[in-house]
């Protein structure tokens, strides 16, 4: 199934970044079936607050569109957006956001709150759980590790 493909994409994403010692989120946009733009955590790397991976796809797919309309695009992600994406999503008018595994501590669509259901002038369609043990298995690897570590 094409989720699954393009969720695929967005693992490898998550993975690249964990090589970079990010924590494994990435995402990709699709847009007519197409892959326009890639991009994961990179929040440690540039030390800002604002380098994750949903964005990090947003901004490209705006200078592939040279737009920031991105109506008709798609968002796979490995890990429940998080308000700042969220709201990046919805402003970018972006149609979907599927995703793999939800985020407890910060997710904004079903595990803390659901900005995606708040009345805003643009309706973004949600689905969870895309590949979600792949998803789940990549991060709590990388935390172990990483509390092995220390």
């Amino acid at each position: 199934m094409k989720h699954e493909r393009f969720m695929q994409e967005a693992l490898k994403e998550a993975r690249h970044a964990q090589t970079l010692g990010e924590v494994p989120i990435g995402a990709v946009i699709v847009y007519q079936d197409t892959i326009v733009a890639r991009g994961h955590n990179l929040r440690q790397t540039a030390q800002k607050a604002t380098m994750h991976a949903e964005i990090m796809a947003i901004e490209k797919a705006c200078e592939h569109f040279n737009s920031w309309r991105l109506e008709d695009c798609d968002l796979y992600v490995t890990v429940e957006p998080c308000p700042m994406c969220a709201g990046a999503i919805i402003m970018s008018r972006m149609r979907s956001v599927y995703y793999g595994v939800k985020e407890y501590k910060s997710g904004a669509h079903d595990s803390i709150i659901n900005l995606f259901d708040q009345p805003f002038n643009h309706h973004v369609g949600v689905q969870s759980g895309i590949l979600e043990e792949e998803c789940k298995t990549l991060l709590q690897s990388f935390f172990k590790q990483l509390r092995e570590r220390t």
